[in-house]
């Protein structure tokens, strides 16, 4: 007690100083965890078609063991004057004639160290298309939306498609 009282006569505003202090200690703690929590993309999302705004495809996204995560087709819908192929019929190998429910369309996507509701480095494959292209995904805010774009080289030379997270 004597010690404190002595401190706050040599330094007024000691009391202030501490409560600042932690304060600040409580601030910078609180910001630092938030930080290193990154939203999860593990679930099932249904892609919309981005021409013409219909349910194209179900999809699971699961987190792999080398903390990166990927993506396989559970179901295609057909769509009006178009019935999709249950093949892979022009991709690469190993996809070639694979069965696209059951397809691994996306791998390799690992959390933006600038911004943790990105996932950015991956590949996504398009089935109908046989084309594999660069990937990156970012999650709304409220965790419910993807938006996922395919690229080719740089992110601009590509396209996006908005997946919601099934409810």
């Amino acid at each position: 007690m004597r010690s404190t009282l002595k401190l706050k006569q040599v330094f007024p505003s000691f009391q202030s100083l501490c409560g600042t202090l932690l304060l600040g200690t409580a601030l910078l703690a609180n910001y630092s965890h938030a930080a290193v929590i990154s939203p999860d993309i593990s679930g099932v999302w249904h892609s919309i078609d981005d021409k013409t705004g219909l349910e194209k495809s179900i999809i699971r996204i699961n987190k792999t063991n080398n903390d990166t995560y990927g993506g396989t087709v559970l179901k295609v819908f057909a769509q009006p004057g178009y019935k999709p192929e249950e093949t892979c019929i022009d991709c690469p190998a190993p996809f070639t004639n694979k069965p696209i429910a059951g397809l691994n369309i996306l791998w390799g996507l690992k959390t933006d160290a600038d911004d943790n509701s990105a996932f950015v480095g991956g590949k996504i494959l398009d089935p109908l298309s046989g084309h594999i292209y660069r990937a990156k995904i970012k999650i709304s805010p409220d965790g419910k939306q993807l938006n996922v774009r395919g690229f080719i080289g740089i992110s601009l030379l590509g396209r996006s498609q908005i997946w919601k997270r099934e409810e």
